[in-house]
């Protein structure tokens, strides 16, 4: 091969790793993102009502373990492949 198309090749490997990690920030900034305004949200409603002891504590704290069990009483399809984050997420929504 010639050094053009090995440069090319090299170019194009070194492009897709980029790509590949930059979509792999993209979504550890998105939980963050995430997580950081619900505990905002869950800061705020503490500071609205402080007496208010009936409320759950937030997902966030829970660990895997516990948000798996709570996925299984909810019934939820896919649980037992998804991450910690991913198990927030599908309890949250439901």
């Amino acid at each position: 091969r010639s050094a053009v198309e090995r440069t090319s090749a090299t170019a194009k490997r070194t492009t897709k790793e980029a790509v590949g990690q930059a979509r792999a920030q993209g979504r550890r900034t998105g939980v963050a993102a995430e997580q950081a305004a619900t505990a905002l949200l869950d800061d705020a409603t503490r500071a609205i009502d402080p007496d208010d002891d009936v409320r759950p504590a937030s997902y966030d704290n829970w660990t895997k373990a516990e948000l798996y069990e709570r996925a299984q009483e909810l019934d939820i399809d896919g649980r037992s492949s998804m991450s910690k984050p991913e198990l927030v997420r599908a309890l949250r929504s439901t």
